[in-house]
């Protein structure tokens, strides 16, 4: 599950449901279509309420409404995205910001970036950071071997990498950095690559895919009730992302007890703290040391351990949902 499908799951457990009334199209739609269903069927139907839009975009007739705004990658990056996508969200975004009466971001660099990016005014944007799920936490060795056993792992020692297949995530400097220092290791420590493939109509390919390292094993997508057993039992967790407007993943490992290497650009230095090792995601050579730091070094991993769940333990979906809700009040006052 990605992190925005996630997000808006959480907070809509949360929401007192006396209050919130969900819109969605009568069947299943995408792309163009349902953008103008967003554009002209969402607005007759939200008439006289306050509108919240939780995932990047919303209609631009209302403006009694609060968007989400997870970051502004079509903006800061349209090269890792289809072209007409973000065409779409260039045109979108900055007129969207400026039209709602409240935009919500999940970090202060998300924060930062808007401002720079859309014109909208400071003190319409609110920060309300992610939350980490209860089901992350340390797991029984039964547990975490049940999961290595139906994903069909080779190995139940690994470094496990998760997140959707698309260029932001770096994968390829995280496989070159591998092919550096794979031989020395010890032979039954694999890197364990999780993740469904972006979807075409969004993302660009992921060229690295195609001829893999020795020792890389590819799960696919992961069910999700396997997901916390996949953290604990891996024994360090890397994320080398190159632009993340909050970066869930690093949180929920460290809140397995997995120690966590992150890149050390947009939000990831913010949401970890000093809970994890930071490195230039864009080098190889650096990405690897961290790696082989992380692996062969037992008390770094103890240190890390502790630390990633002392931090893990200040983000948690309640809060989240109890600051959204008192910002889709305020507006709904106004």
């Amino acid at each position: 599950m990605a992190g925005i499908q996630r997000y808006l799951l959480e907070l809509l457990k949360r929401l007192p449901p006396e209050q919130v009334c969900e819109i969605a199209p009568a069947r299943s739609i995408n792309g163009a279509r349902a953008h103008l269903w967003e554009q002209t069927v969402l607005p007759l139907r939200s008439r006289g309420h306050l509108l919240w839009s939780p995932s990047n975009t919303g209609p631009l007739t209302i403006s009694r409404q609060v968007v989400t705004i997870h970051d502004v990658a079509p903006i800061d990056h349209p090269e890792w995205l289809n072209p007409r996508f973000a065409a779409w969200y260039r045109f979108l975004t900055p007129k969207l910001a400026r039209r709602v009466a409240r935009v919500i971001t999940v970090s202060e660099f998300t924060k930062s970036r808007l401002l720079e990016t859309t014109g909208v005014s400071d003190d319409k944007v609110i920060v309300v950071p992610l939350g980490v799920d209860a089901r992350f936490v340390p797991q029984v060795r039964e547990q975490m071997e049940n999961a290595i056993h139906k994903l069909g792992l080779p190995t139940s020692r690994y470094v496990l990498s998760l997140g959707s297949l698309e260029p932001r995530k770096n994968l390829g400097r995280l496989l070159r950095a591998w092919e550096v220092i794979y031989h020395r290791l010890p032979e039954d420590v694999w890197l364990v690559v999780s993740g469904a493939k972006g979807k075409s109509l969004v993302f660009q390919d992921v060229p690295e895919l195609k001829a893999l390292p020795p020792r890389v094993f590819l799960t696919g997508h992961v069910p999700d009730e396997l997901l916390p057993h996949l953290y604990a039992g891996a024994m360090a967790f890397a994320y080398l992302s190159v632009y993340e407007g909050f970066g869930l993943p690093p949180l929920e490992a460290m809140a397995s007890g997995t120690p966590t290497l992150v890149g050390n650009r947009a939000s990831l230095p913010e949401v970890v703290g000093d809970a994890a090792v930071q490195v230039d995601p864009f080098d190889v050579e650096a990405i690897a040391d961290g790696l082989h730091r992380l692996i062969e070094d037992g008390s770094l991993r103890a240190t890390l351990r502790e630390k990633g769940l002392e931090r893990a333990g200040q983000f948690n979906w309640d809060k989240t949902a109890e600051q959204t809700w008192r910002v889709l009040q305020e507006a709904a006052e106004d």
